[in-house]
């Protein structure tokens, strides 16, 4: 059940007539009250022919009037209107159901506390099956204002016990992290203008999507305004940035006027001190571009980064800001992807935006690596890398899971309910990203031999796995990898505890092809060269050996030692 207070009004005859009218589609079917202040007496135009909509506006009113004749500062705001509804799914409650919801809403509320009789007049019109409309004026009978305060949250606690009570459809409680849905009247003109998005979720995308490619806020709006939105800044006496508002080109109001949303009632992370915070911590040390011509590229050096979140959550604020740069990182990936994994990805950026935020304060600078990772996708990634590319998504996927885990444990449903749809769209980009190393290395499968061998690598490397990832369809794949870095010098059994020990494995859907993402991720590196290490070693016991004639801490050489200070040997 979702009840959304509106904005305070002061038309309370208009108010009247849209709930009493056909609704702007003729859904308003037999407008009623179903519940009020003062039922006795009361006109009710859904019922009384003789009742008028003009006559039920003063009854409401009234102690509006009086107040306003005895005080020099008239009351302009004073209309409150909650529109109450029910889930599609939730069974059909009847009038006395509603009145009754409708009585615990504005005692909830403050409207109209338990047992107050001087508290507000207000009434509840029910003009469909699903839902309510509670209209309150919001003077009471003794001319004082009621207390209003965080109503939203109490409006919402009410609700959850509600749907208890009544067996209906039990919702998340909310926590104030939310982005404001689009009124009403952003949709309807949305649709009539033929825009695929209201306004505020149009400017909360282009917001998102321009913070990865700036270093500071100044860098923020210029970038804002290159990509076509309309920013209003306010700045202090001293030009210095103090916030922002930002506007879709063509919405426009009555008068042909710009009309400007606040970022941070676009979202609350969007507001300009917390953008600030975040580019701060994640501004580069040097130009992005110098990185160019290192060895590893940015979709490398990326996944190396998010092994940051093993450490980073171990405190609140740490975690919190790990999962803020961790969505940062997945719109910058979902900008530079190849277009056959973009859809997916920028589905899962977007749902992923609840999860970033939650009402504990992020120590942003604690993630400087996934912001520096970021940066670094959006200003030098300059084609394809599909085996790299391959290897950050499925550390993406982990890295979603680690995050839906985190929220799962602190309460937070709505961000856990986000991280796990972002898994679901980064599952599908993951699988596409493997897809063509799958088809090439399932051309070319290694010996049966070899598969053999390989295998009892597993076992002896991986033994808590050892079966899913025999059983895994990708397994043959994964041992040509293995047999490809083998015949590169590396070890087999050394490249699977590597992979396995730089993130956990028992969230994997199919192991095997993760370790193959991480495998070619760390066995791009050239093999260590044993036979120079062998011979560094021996060198360092013939110098310890002459320089030291007596044991060190009174343990005389072993046989191994004095056999490799042997000449010849």
């Amino acid at each position: 059940m979702i009840a959304a207070i509106k904005p305070a009004g002061s038309n309370t005859r208009g108010l009247l007539a849209y709930l009493y009218g056909p609704g702007r589609q003729d859904e308003h079917l037999d407008p009623h009250v179903v519940a009020g202040f003062a039922m006795l007496g009361m006109p009710d135009p859904g019922r009384d022919e003789n009742a008028t909509l003009t006559e039920l506006a003063r009854y409401l009113d009234e102690p509006v009037r009086l107040r306003n004749s005895e005080f020099g500062q008239k009351v302009t705001d004073h209309v409150w209107h909650c529109p109450v509804r029910a889930a599609p799914e939730d069974r059909y409650l009847s009038d006395a159901e509603w009145g009754e919801i409708a009585q615990r809403i504005v005692e909830a509320a403050g409207i109209a506390p338990a047992g107050d009789d001087l508290a507000c007049r207000w009434i509840a019109v029910r003009h469909a099956d699903d839902h309510i409309h509670i209209l309150a004026t919001t003077v009471r009978e003794d001319g004082r204002r009621p207390k209003l305060h965080n109503s939203g949250l109490r409006v919402g606690d009410a609700c959850r016990e509600i749907e208890k009570n009544y067996g209906l459809r039990q919702l998340k409680k909310g926590d104030r992290t939310g982005t404001r849905r689009p009124t009403q009247a952003e949709m309807h003109k949305a649709e009539r203008v033929g825009w695929e998005q209201p306004s505020p979720e149009w400017l909360q995308d282009r917001i998102r999507a321009a913070i990865p490619h700036v270093t500071n806020a100044e860098e923020f709006i210029a970038y804002l305004k290159a990509d076509g939105v309309e920013v209003k800044a306010r700045r202090g006496p001293s030009g210095d940035l103090l916030g922002y508002a930002v506007g879709r080109p063509g919405d426009v109001n009555e008068k042909g006027e710009q009309i400007f949303h606040p970022g941070g009632r676009i979202a609350p992370d969007l507001s300009l001190p917390k953008i600030k915070d975040r580019l701060e911590s994640g501004r580069p040390e040097e130009h992005p571009t110098a990185r160019r011509n290192h060895p590893s590229t940015p979709w490398h050096q990326a996944t190396d980064a998010l092994d940051t979140l093993h450490t980073g959550l171990a405190d609140d604020s740490h975690a919190q800001a790990h999962i803020a740069a961790l969505g940062e990182l997945l719109e910058a990936t979902a900008q530079q992807a190849p277009d056959h994994l973009r859809g997916e990805l920028q589905a899962a950026s977007k749902v992923f935006a609840r999860a970033q935020r939650s009402q504990i304060r992020a120590e942003d600078r604690a993630a400087h690596a996934l912001h520096s990772a970021a940066r670094d996708i959006v200003h030098t990634v300059t084609g394809p890398d599909s085996s790299a590319l391959a290897a950050l998504l499925a550390a993406l996927v982990w890295a979603a899971i680690v995050a839906r885990r985190w929220h799962e444990a602190k309460g937070h449903a709505h961000q856990a309910v986000a991280a796990r749809l972002a898994v679901q769209h980064l599952q599908t980009a993951a699988d596409r990203a493997l897809a063509p190393t799958l088809a090439e290395l399932a051309a070319r499968p290694s010996r049966d031999q070899s598969h053999r061998v390989l295998a009892n690598d597993v076992r002896a490397a991986v033994p808590d796995h050892a079966e899913r990832i025999l059983a895994d369809p990708a397994w043959p794949a994964l041992a040509t990898v293995l047999a490809d870095a083998e015949a590169r010098s590396h070890q087999p059994h050394q490249l699977l505890k590597e992979a396995v020990a730089q993130r956990e494995l028992a969230t994997a859907r199919q192991p095997a092809r993760v370790l193959i993402t991480r495998i070619q991720h760390t066995g791009r590196n050239p093999a260590p060269n044993r036979r120079a290490e062998a011979a560094r070693r021996r060198s360092t016991l013939l110098s310890g050996s002459e320089s030291s004639p007596s044991p060190v801490g009174g343990i005389s050489a072993g046989p191994a030692v004095r056999r490799a200070a042997r000449p010849g040997r």
